[in-house]
Parts: structure tokens; sequence; C-alpha cells
């Protein structure tokens, strides 16, 4: 899933309006494309690095542009339609006040899987941008490893953080990384793919905590 990152922006009101945007990203001029999926197992990368004023932070705006596509099983290369992510930018609400001198990581997860969409049987497909926008301060992180990639061809990783459910897939290696996971004790559904014959595994107990990195080490299918 290929995605076309024209800018990154800030804004220091929950107003959801045109103005009051500044831009902070590192993209050059005619954007960047990004394959999401060579993003996972906890893979990220930078898209904005700069000093901004300490206050009051309302939202983050992802600005795409129109060169968003999705490549099938079969290799044919298909356009994302993305209408509104054209025209306004995804506007992603932080509501956090920053301080000044303390280094913040906001973290944008796209989730794939609720993003691309096919639309009826016109055989195109859209994009409806599904991001959570976190920060590393206050939630956690729960990572492991698929022993059995192999036999289980993917692998979907998702827990449910009230009525949102948090998921990722392992990578080609098994290795798989939740984010933005606020503290608390959850259950990990591990769904492998479905013509794998294996079965669903849920594993209670998983305990996160803020700032840090929840190991579920090494888990056979």
């Amino acid at each position: 899933v290929n995605i076309d990152v024209r800018d990154i922006m800030i804004k220091n009101t929950t107003d959801s309006g045109d103005q009051g945007w500044v831009s902070i990203g590192n993209t050059p001029t005619g954007g960047k494309i990004y394959d999401l999926l060579d993003l996972t197992g906890g893979v990220s990368l930078m898209l904005a690095d700069t000093l901004i004023p300490s206050a009051y932070l309302g939202q983050v705006r992802l600005l795409l542009g129109d060169k968003n596509t999705v490549v099938l099983k079969d290799g044919t290369i298909q356009p994302l339609s993305t209408p509104s992510a054209q025209q306004s930018g995804l506007k992603l609400k932080v509501n956090q006040t920053l301080l000044g001198g303390v280094s913040y990581d906001f973290l944008l997860d796209f989730d794939v899987d609720h993003s691309v969409v096919k639309a009826g049987n016109s055989g195109n497909y859209n994009l409806h941008p599904v991001v959570r926008v976190t920060t590393a301060a206050t939630s956690g992180v729960i990572k492991g490893t698929i022993t059995n990639m192999t036999v289980a061809k993917q692998v979907l990783v998702s827990v449910l953080v009230g009525t949102e459910t948090v998921s990722t897939y392992a990578n080609a290696e098994g290795v798989f990384q939740l984010n933005g996971v606020p503290p608390g004790t959850y259950i990990v559904t591990l769904t492998p793919d479905p013509t794998s014959g294996l079965l669903v595994k849920t594993i209670p107990d998983v305990v996160v905590a803020n700032g840090a990195a929840t190991s579920m080490g090494s888990i056979s299918l």
C-alpha cells in the first residue's frame, strides 16, 4: 500500500477550519511515497523532526497527494481514490499541552486493514485513512515473534482498547509490534490466515506500562 505524503501540519486549537495550520514536515517538494507494508514489526519512519513552540497542541494534519496506490497479490497496481484527504488533509486530534525543553514522540499509526476499501464490484479501490495518533510517553508497546509464519502465512495481532481495536500484522519474519497501547492489562488475539488451517489464539493478562515495551517472546500458533 503506497501512500503519497505531501506534508505534516500542526494546529494549536481544536477548531477544524483551514486557518492556523503550520507545516512541520520534512517531505520534499512534490511529496514522497511510502509503502505502509514495509512499516511492520516495529519499523517506523520519521515524517517530521523539528522544534515547535511549547504550547497547547490541538491537532496534527496529514496531507496526502494523489499518487496513492495498492498492489494486488497478482502484481496489478491499482490507484487509491482519496478525495477527502487530498482536499483538506486528515486531521488527527492530539489535545495535549507541550512543555518547553521536552522531546515528544508522536506516532501516526496507519490501520491498513481498515484504510483500503474495495468499491463494490467496480474493481476500484478507495483510501479512507484510519490513523491513530499516540504519544510514546503516555502509552506502551506489545511485541513478539510468531515462530511458524510459513504455516500461518499471515497473522493479524490485535487488542481491544475500550471500544477500539488496535491491530497490526506480523512481518515476513513473524515479528510484530503494537504501538500506542494505553497502560493496562489486555487480551492479545492472534489471527492466522483463514487458509492456513490454524486456529485463532488468544493470550490473556498482557500488561502494558507507560513508555515501556512488553515482550511476549516467541509464540507458536
